[in-house]
């Protein structure tokens, strides 16, 4: 496969919520599975606490422990987007957080040219709002929503207060998610200027 110029358009889906909470991204196939889990970070949005992992077809890519090196784990940072995918791989799981294990289908929509015009990667849509950090899993989320969303819960007053003062878990969080793209987009670009610069190659 030919990934140079190349998006991907991946669908995000938080597996085991009802309704499920989701997302539509496109991502440059020559972005790292570091970068795509930074992606996931900014559209949910989580805070990027806690490890994470990939599994693609029988291969699992994280971040390796150098303290405690595991030679069947490839690294995320220097696996390319479009190399993790060949040959023809339709979707694959995406884990954060392995004590609340938040699991993660993602599946490829489409992969086509990239518009020159658009800066990747890039927010398309989504679905309702991603559990706050640290919530206990998807039994925790359940709990921590029908207590914010019922101001008689006895829990109400301190799971708002824990959370920062609201949530509202069927609005995305859309200008946090656009300025945290947009920060990741613009790191791209700039990364993409320096290396044209170094190479004597015009933007």
């Amino acid at each position: 496969m030919s990934y140079v110029d190349s998006i991907a358009r991946l669908r995000i889906v938080l597996d085991d919520t009802d309704p499920p909470i989701w997302r539509v991204v496109e991502v440059p196939l020559t972005a790292s599975l570091k970068a795509l889990h930074e992606v996931i970070q900014a559209v949910m949005p989580f805070e990027d606490y806690h490890l994470f992992d990939f599994r693609i077809g029988e291969r699992r890519y994280a971040l390796p422990d150098p303290d405690w090196p595991d030679p069947k784990i490839r690294v995320a940072k220097t696996t390319r987007l479009g190399a993790a995918l060949e040959p023809g791989v339709e979707q694959f799981s995406y884990t954060y957080d392995f004590g609340d294990n938040w699991q993660h289908t993602i599946t490829v929509e489409a992969v086509g040219p990239a518009d020159p015009a658009v800066a990747y990667p890039q927010f398309i849509e989504g679905n309702r709002r991603a559990p706050p950090e640290d919530v206990g899993g998807t039994m925790g989320f359940e709990e921590f929503v029908e207590a914010v969303t019922k101001p008689h819960h006895r829990e109400h007053k301190a799971m708002l207060a824990w959370c920062g003062g609201s949530f509202d878990p069927e609005t995305i969080p859309t200008e946090t998610i656009t300025e945290r793209i947009g920060k990741l987009a613009a790191r791209r670009t700039t990364g993409k200027a320096g290396f044209a610069k170094s190479r004597g190659l015009k933007e």
